[in-house]
C-alpha cells in the first residue's frame, strides 16, 4: 500500500491494470485528503508473498512513490463454486455461495458484460435480470446447473 500525492491521476488506471496482469489477487485506488490538504490516492494491491517484490519493483517503476507498506493479512471466505446455469440468456457462468444452510448463485460480471455486449442491451438490466431469475432458483436443486466444463 502507498499514498500518491504528486502524480497525475489519469495515469493511475493503467497501474491497476498493469498489476493485475502482472499477478495481483486484486489492485484498488482510493481518493483520499492528506496532510495541508493534499488531494492523494491510496494505491492498495493484494498479492501472494511469493509475488512482493514483483509488485514492489512495478509499483515503484510506474508510481512516484518512494516507498510501499507492506503487510500480511490472513483471510477467510463463504465455500463457492463455479457453475453453468440455464437462463433466458442461455447458459451462464455463475459462482454458487454457501452460506449457512442457504445457497445463492451470483452471476458473474464478465458474464453479463458479454451477454450486454452481444445483445445491445445496458449491463445493469442483464445484471438485474440475471439477480432476478436466479433469485428465483435459490434453494433449488441443482436440475438446471451443471459444473463448468473442464479446460
Amino acid at each position: 500500500e502507498t499514498n500518491i500525492d504528486d502524480m497525475n491521476p489519469e495515469l493511475l488506471p493503467h497501474v491497476l491494470e498493469r498489476l493485475l496482469e502482472a499477478g495481483a489477487r486484486d489492485a484498488w485506488l482510493v481518493p483520499v485528503l492528506m496532510k495541508k490538504g493534499r488531494p492523494a490516492h491510496v494505491l492498495s494491491v493484494l498479492t501472494d508473498p511469493s509475488h512482493a517484490d514483483r509488485m514492489f519493483a512495478m509499483i515503484t517503476a510506474e508510481t512516484s512513490t518512494l516507498g510501499v507498506r507492506m503487510r500480511t493479512l490472513r483471510r477467510r471466505s463463504l465455500p463457492r463454486e463455479p457453475r453453468v446455469v440455464a437462463t433466458a440468456f442461455g447458459p451462464v457462468k455463475v459462482k454458487a455461495v454457501r452460506r449457512g444452510a442457504r445457497e445463492a448463485l451470483v452471476p458473474e460480471f464478465e458474464e453479463c458484460a458479454r451477454i450486454a455486449r452481444e445483445r445491445n442491451l445496458p449491463l445493469i438490466d442483464v445484471y438485474r435480470s440475471l439477480e432476478t431469475e436466479l433469485r428465483r432458483r435459490e434453494g433449488n436443486d441443482r436440475e438446471h446447473t451443471t459444473p463448468p466444463a473442464q479446460a
